[in-house]
C-alpha cells in the first residue's frame, strides 16, 4: 500500500487552517499548543528573509531536523563535529516541539526556527528558500511530504540516530504498511544498534542504506559533563554543603507519586537526605502541586531561584528545580539519580546525563524506549524498579554505604566512556553525500558497519 499523500497532505493543511483560526482563542501561553501555534506562524517569511540576507549558494547548506530536545541534542553534537570537519558549510535547523525553542537558540546553526507545515505549499517555500545540500531528520521523526519533496529535487535524505523500540506503534499495523514508501526513500539510515538496524527493515528500508553509528546522544552527554562548571551560582551552594542527595530528573506526576514514599521511607534510616527533583514541565501548577506535596511531608522545600539567589541551601531538604537547561549539571550534586518517565505512560527521559557525571541510576520499568537504559542495567551503572518499595531498597543499597554508589555511577560512567565516538562516525557518513568533502580522520573514530540482514 502506497503512502496516501494526497489524503495526508489534505488532513495535514485542513489542520493548519483550522489551528491559525483558533489562534486567537488558544489564551494560555504556557500550553504547547499555544506556543506550538503561535511559534509556527510567520515561520516561512523568516526562512526566506534569512535565506535574502544570509544564503550563501556557493556553500553547501545541511538542514537539520530534531523533534524536541533529547533529539536536538543528538542533532547538535553532530553539527559540531560537522562544522568542524567539514568546514565552510552552513548550518540550518528546524524544530517541532515548543520545548526545544530555547534550545534552538543555541545550535550551532546559521538559522534556527521551527519546522514549517508539512505541507506541499510550506515544504516547497522552505526548500525554495534554504535549497539544502542534504536534509536530515534526527531519531525517528520523518516528515513525508518533506522527504518526498526533497527527494523529488536530487536531495539526498538522511536519518541519524535511528532508533525503534521493539513496541513502536510504527512496526505495527496498519502504520508499518503506511509508513514503509516514506522510509523506504530514505538515502541513509544511520541506527544506534543492529536490532535498529532489523526494525527498520521492517519498515521498508533497503539494508544496504543501513549503517550502525551509534549513539549522538553519548557523545551530547559526555562533551556536556566536560564543560560543566561546579562554582555556577546554582550549584554553588550545594558543593559547600554536601549531603546524601537523590536528583530527580524529568519526573511526571505518576513519577512522583512513587518517588516520595520512597523517600520518606528512605529519610526514616537517612535524616540528612536531600531532595533535587526536576519535573518534565515545570508549569506554574505542577510546581504548585509539587511544593505542597512536599511541604506536607516535611522537606521544607525551596525553588532553585531561590537558593542561587541566597547562595545557600542551608535549612532546605527538597530543592524544586523552576526552570529548564540545568538538569544535566545538577546531577553532579547528587549521589543517585532517578530519571522519570518510567512510571508515565510515554516512557523513560534520557538516562544518558546522570552516567555522564557518574551518578547511579534508578527508573521505573517502561523503558523499552531508551536502549541505554537496558545497557546501563547489565553494566551495573543502572536500575530498574517496580514500586516505590523497591525504589527505596535500592536507593538505601548505594547511600549505605556511600560507596556502594559510588562503585555503581564509575560504571555508568565507564558506559558513557566506553560507547563515545558515535557523532564522529555519523558525520563521516553524512561527508559521503556531501560533494568534495572527504570522510573526516581521527582516533577516536568507530569504522561504521553496513547491515548485512536478511528482510525475514
Amino acid at each position: 500500500m502506497p503512502f496516501p499523500y494526497r489524503s495526508y497532505r489534505l488532513g495535514l493543511d485542513l489542520l493548519r487552517r483550522g489551528t491559525f483560526l483558533l489562534g486567537p482563542l488558544l489564551v494560555n501561553p504556557e500550553t504547547k499548543l499555544t506556543r506550538g501555534v503561535r511559534g509556527r506562524q510567520g515561520v516561512i517569511e523568516r526562512l526566506r528573509r534569512w535565506a535574502e540576507d544570509e544564503r550563501k549558494r556557493e556553500l553547501p547548506l545541511v538542514w537539520f531536523h530534531a523533534p524536541s530536545v533529547g533529539e536536538g541534542l543528538q542533532a547538535r553534537v553532530v553539527m559540531e563535529v560537522l562544522r568542524r570537519e567539514a568546514a565552510p558549510l552552513q548550518v540550518a535547523y528546524t524544530h517541532f516541539s515548543p520545548s526545544a525553542q530555547g534550545l534552538a537558540e543555541r545550535m550551532p546553526a546559521e538559522v534556527a526556527d521551527y519546522l514549517p507545515w508539512d505541507t506541499l505549499g510550506q515544504v516547497r517555500a522552505a526548500l525554495d528558500a534554504l535549497q539544502p545540500t542534504l536534509l536530515v531528520f534526527t531519531k525517528t521523526e520523518v516528515w513525508p511530504v518533506l522527504a518526498r519533496e526533497a527527494r523529488r529535487r536530487g536531495i539526498p535524505v538522511v536519518l541519524v540516530a535511528a532508533t525503534l523500540p521493539p513496541d513502536a506503534g510504527r512496526l505495527r499495523f496498519p502504520a508499518r504498511v503506511l509508513l514503509r514508501p516514506v522510509f523506504g526513500e530514505l538515502d541513509r539510515v544511520l541506527t544506534i544498534s543492529s536490532d535498529d538496524g532489523r526494525r527498520f527493515i521492517r519498515l521498508g528500508v533497503d539494508p544496504s542504506r543501513i549503517g550502525i553509528t551509534g549513539d549522538p546522544g553519548i557523545d551530547s552527554a559526555r562533551t556536556r559533563a566536560l564543560k560543566i562548571d561546579p562554582d555556577a551560582p546554582y550549584l554553588a551552594p550545594f558543593h559547600r554543603a554536601p549531603r546524601p542527595t537523590v536528583v530527580a530528573g524529568s519526573t511526571w506526576s505518576a513519577d512522583e507519586a512513587v518517588l516520595l514514599p520512597a523517600l520518606e521511607r528512605l529519610r526514616a534510616t537517612i535524616p540528612e537526605l536531600r531532595l533535587v527533583i526536576a519535573p518534565h514541565e515545570p508549569t506554574a501548577p505542577h510546581l504548585a502541586r509539587l511544593e505542597e506535596a512536599l511541604d506536607e511531608g516535611g522537606w521544607a522545600p525551596a525553588r532553585l531561584g531561590e537558593v542561587e539567589e541566597r547562595g545557600s541551601v542551608d535549612g532546605v531538604a527538597a530543592v524544586v528545580v523552576d526552570r529548564v537547561g540545568v538538569l544535566a549539571p545538577l546531577y553532579t550534586v547528587g549521589s543517585a539519580a532517578f530519571v522519570g518517565g518510567g512510571f508515565h505512560r510515554h516512557g523513560l527521559h534520557s538516562v544518558l546525563e546522570p552516567a555522564a557525571v557518574g551518578c547511579p541510576v534508578v527508573f521505573g520499568p517502561r523503558h523499552a524506549n531508551a536502549r541505554a537504559a537496558g545497557e546501563l542495567i547489565r553494566a551495573g551503572g543502572a536500575h530498574e524498579v517496580a514500586d516505590d518499595h523497591e525504589l527505596s531498597d535500592t536507593l538505601a543499597q548505594w547511600l549505605t554505604p556511600p560507596e556502594r554508589g559510588r562503585a555503581a555511577g564509575k560504571r555508568a560512567e565507564g558506559y558513557i566512556r566506553q560507547h563515545a565516538g558515535a557523532a564522529l562516525e555519523t558525520v563521516r557518513e553524512l561527508l559521503r553525500l556531501l560533494p568534495g568533502r572527504d570522510s573526516p580522520t581521527g582516533s577516536d573514530i568507530h569504522v561504521s558497519k553496513e547491515c548485512e540482514y536478511d528482510d525475514r
